[in-house]
């Protein structure tokens, strides 16, 4: 890592400035200039997430939001209405109101002195979500985007469901975690006097957001609304759309390569969800040189080069033994000129005795019934870069299912795309899912997980109007696997396995399910299998990363990540303790910035339980200690969140207490009970 302190043009900061609403609600900003800005103005570069500019996301913005200052951008941070210093409330993801808020943040830096007019959108996870919706708004300023790590399909691939399956711990806990957020108050050296005041309207007015989310566990217009791929032809600006193998959100990239027509690049490594030049599994690359291209190309007007690039560029990972915490992940980085891709071919294995078969075998008829201990070891469902995000050896999980695997391979194998499923199979009842999983089995007989996917059955011709099974009938459905690239080589075997549960990260059916799957020429697996070119070898690989100077940074204490899976072998009951002291940044713990003197710090806990046997004994508890105050002002809030249900209802309760100093100034519980809908 390289630490730039000086640039071509120095850089001045505005720690705060109010960008008014049309309403006249006012969003809070900090802005990076270079310093000779108002006389040879320059373009904007604007991120705008929910995640507090001033205290938890201060470290990593100052390592690059200066970065492009100081290269002839004005770089600004946006607290989103409701979040942070900014004012008004954040009452779910992605409203309108979100949306039209940029809108307007967007034409306010056109309009100022020290811009040219041409305004970029980056960010990753919420602020790639952002820059995607907005630039669907077509505000003329904006010229291009940058987002990482997203999705274009608001149901299809965020924390909510997965293949029409309840994310049974994400759903929760991703709900908690803002809850969390939404009720930390603005810093009072921003807004004044009015602190408190709008910090208790905050935590009483700002909703628990799984109320909504498990209200519409269809693909209906709530989540429609969002959702970029309802119509691609509206994003008329130029997209570099970046990804990782290991986040959570590796399917909108080749499917908005697919889909739009404008302008348009990809690059997905082997990152987790952070920036990746600061996240593993690495290899990290200078991200901000890659960024300063794109920027220079699309707001300045300079030819970069990079349009004359191959379209997508991807790491090819080579096979790992499975281990939860990987610093590198070793590999290469290969091309495609288009996507999606003319040299990619499918290859079909077809699901016979225990085995992968080239050529279908006579037809069987496999039972399993499902055990709610499969998937505990399946590692978390967005990684972050923590030492217990990826799953270990997947031989437990893989004798838990109906599990089928090839003969050693002859030659290596590279596979880039999305590996699908197809089964012939019945279920004993009427809601069952199916949960698919691709694994490399070296010659140790260790099991790598290469990628999964899950369908609740009650899906299987599309999440808008779900339908119950007939117990027994043979449906045959097809079950699409998240985008991977993965290289098998010689001497290793190809494993699919198939179960009706998988937990936690999929809430369980009500009933427990034997799956029948029917064989032989009946059931295949098709792998998207892409030739090696002499021209990947010769492919240039990406700078070292660049940063701007961090702000200083005291540690006063670290958290560590647990992710401890317990068996109580007298009461069959299986419990994960899984604690990190953030989950968004790394760097967990308790901090001070020295500048500022800020002090802050974030505890999550959370205990996923269940019952062998009992569906309906599945439990997810989140909790929240969140710590922000300085010297003469000290604030604290705590949630805590359970999730269970029974056959018929989901129930949900989120509980908030805000702490002046040691004295509760706050308490409030809510409580949900929803309908299961097929699920």
């Amino acid at each position: 890592m390289k630490v730039k302190t000086t640039f071509e043009r120095p850089v001045k900061v505005i720690g705060h400035t109010w960008i008014p609403m049309s309403d006249g609600t006012r969003l809070s900003a900090r802005i990076w200039l270079p310093q000779d800005a108002e006389q040879r103005p320059v373009p904007a570069i604007v991120e705008y997430i929910p995640y507090r500019k001033n205290d938890w996301f201060a470290m990593s913005d100052s390592m690059r939001h200066p970065y492009f200052a100081g290269h002839g951008y004005a770089a600004v941070r946006v607290d989103l209405r409701g979040s942070g210093d900014s004012e008004g409330l954040l009452l779910d993801e992605y409203l309108a109101q979100e949306q039209q808020d940029a809108v307007e943040v967007i034409a306010w830096l056109g309009r100022q002195s020290w811009c040219t007019g041409a305004v970029g959108m980056i960010g990753f996870s919420w602020g790639g979500f952002a820059a995607l919706q907005v630039a669907a708004r077509r505000p003329p300023e904006l010229r291009a985007i940058m987002p990482l790590h997203f999705t274009d399909d608001r149901y299809a691939d965020d924390v909510h469901y997965m293949g029409g399956c309840v994310l049974g711990f994400e759903m929760l806990a991703w709900a908690s975690t803002m809850l969390a957020y939404n009720a930390r108050p603005p810093d009072p050296e921003v807004v004044g006097d009015r602190w408190e005041e709008i910090w208790r309207e905050r935590m009483e007015r700002t909703p628990p957001y799984i109320d909504a989310w498990l209200s519409h566990q269809r693909r209906d217009d709530y989540w429609k609304h969002g959702s970029v791929c309802e119509n691609y032809a509206a994003i008329d600006c130029a997209v570099y759309a970046i990804g990782g193998w290991a986040d959570a959100y590796t399917n909108a990239v080749p499917r908005l390569l697919r889909g739009l027509t404008c302008p348009k690049k990809a690059l997905i490594g082997p990152w987790a969800h952070n920036y990746p030049d600061a996240i593993t599994p690495g290899p990290q690359i200078g991200f901000l040189q890659e960024a300063l291209r794109w920027w220079d190309q699309w707001l300045k007007g300079q030819d970069t080069g990079i349009m004359d690039e191959p379209m997508l560029r991807v790491w090819m990972p080579e096979a790992v033994a499975p281990q939860p915490d990987l610093a590198e992940w070793p590999g290469r980085w290969v091309a495609e000129p288009g996507w999606p891709s003319p040299t990619v071919r499918l290859r079909a294995l077809h699901l016979g005795d225990g085995m992968l078969e080239s050529e279908p075998q006579p037809e069987l008829t496999l039972e399993l019934v499902g055990a709610q201990a499969a998937g505990l070891e399946a590692g978390v469902w967005c990684p972050h870069g923590l030492p217990v995000d990826l799953p270990p050896d997947q031989r437990r999980e893989d004798g838990l299912a109906l599990s089928f695997t090839s003969a050693p391979l002859t030659e290596r194998v590279e596979l880039l795309g999305f590996p699908e499923a197809h089964l012939t199979l019945s279920a004993d009842r009427p809601l069952a899912l199916v949960a698919a999983r691709l694994c490399d089995v070296a010659p140790t007989g260790s099991s790598t997980l290469i990628t999964r996917g899950l369908l609740n059955l009650a899906h299987r011709d599309g999440h808008e109007h779900p339908a119950a099974l007939e117990p027994g009938r043979p449906y045959t459905i097809t079950v699409r696997l998240n985008a991977i690239a993965y290289a098998l080589p010689a001497g290793h075997r190809i494993r699919l396995t198939v179960s009706p549960t998988y937990w936690p990260w999929a809430w369980p059916s009500p009933e427990p399910v034997k799956l029948t799957v029917i064989t032989g020429a009946r059931s295949r697996l098709e792998l998207p299998v892409r030739p090696s070119r002499s021209e990947d070898f010769a492919l240039a690989s990406f700078a070292e990363p660049e940063f701007a100077e961090p702000v200083e940074v005291e540690v006063l204490s670290t958290t560590p990540c647990d992710y401890v899976v317990r068996h109580d072998v007298a009461t069959g009951c299986h419990e994960i303790d899984l604690s990190m002291g953030t989950v968004m940044d790394e760097r967990g713990g308790y901090r001070r910035l020295v500048e500022s003197g800020l002090e802050f710090e974030e505890l999550n806990t959370n205990c996923i339980t269940i019952v062998e046997g009992d569906p309906l004994s599945a439990r997810v508890e989140c909790d929240w200690t969140c710590k922000l105050g300085r010297a003469g002002w000290q604030t604290r809030i705590e949630t805590h969140s359970v999730m269970t249900s029974d056959h018929d209802l989901f129930h949900v309760t989120n509980a908030l207490d805000g702490y002046r100093g040691d004295t509760r100034i706050f308490a409030k519980t809510w409580t949900h009970t929803i309908p299961r809908d097929h699920v």
